[in-house]
């Protein structure tokens, strides 16, 4: 006899288009840039606005199964730079993640200073705007930082709010908690951008291989 339950092993037989079965998530498979982005920052002397460009690619995965779970899913990269500038200003990596059964979305976020995040949601398969959240200390939405970030400037909440404008345009307006070391009140640092398609998506592996047989 197993020592495991029977149907947690059962996994489902999922479409292989990715791309028609992401509900909400579908407009944003592809190549985005916007030049107009607003990022307000904590500095030694206070609040400051910065301006920024972004590029972010986001294309289709192949279905993704936990037993008898399915998610269907875009891997993305967000390259952020200051205008006339070449310097990375923000590089950040992730998934988008759409789960049919329930209507959750998921939303993981890795940035190369020592920080990840898990932030969810829930909406409509034709909604056109939703909102995700992370909040440090949750096991199932939460937030993890090295050291330096966790004793200095510490997260306690993300969201991030996305709002489909048509088939070639989408905004996010997303908001961190920051707790600074001597400083009483958390700031909050905030991020919005309007996104112009300049690319397509492009089918996920099985997919392509589908269509090729």
């Amino acid at each position: 006899m197993s020592k495991f339950p029977a149907h947690l092993f059962a996994e489902p037989e999922p479409d292989v288009d990715t791309l028609a079965n992401l509900g909400p998530l579908a407009p944003m498979a592809g190549v985005w840039e916007g030049i107009k982005g607003r990022d307000v920052k904590p500095t030694e002397d206070g609040a400051e606005e910065q301006v920024y460009i972004e590029r972010m690619t986001i294309q289709p995965i192949d279905p993704q199964m936990n037993g008898p779970q399915l998610l269907y899913g875009l891997r993305y990269h967000t390259a952020i730079t200051k205008p006339g500038e070449v310097e990375m200003y923000h590089d950040q990596v992730g998934y988008w993640l759409w789960e049919p059964a329930t209507g959750r979305i998921l939303h993981t976020l890795t940035i190369p200073r020592g920080q990840a995040a898990l932030a969810k949601g829930e909406a409509a398969a034709d909604a056109t705007s939703f909102t995700l959240t992370a909040q440090r200390g949750s096991a199932e939405n939460g937030i993890i930082s090295a050291v330096f970030l966790e004793e200095n400037f510490r997260t306690d909440s993300f969201a991030i709010t996305v709002t489909i404008d048509g088939p070639d345009q989408w905004s996010y307006e997303q908001t961190t908690m920051l707790q600074i070391r001597g400083v009483e009140e958390p700031f909050a640092h905030t991020d919005r951008n309007t996104l112009h398609r300049v690319g397509p998506a492009v089918p996920n592996p099985l997919a392509r291989e589908d269509v090729e047989a």
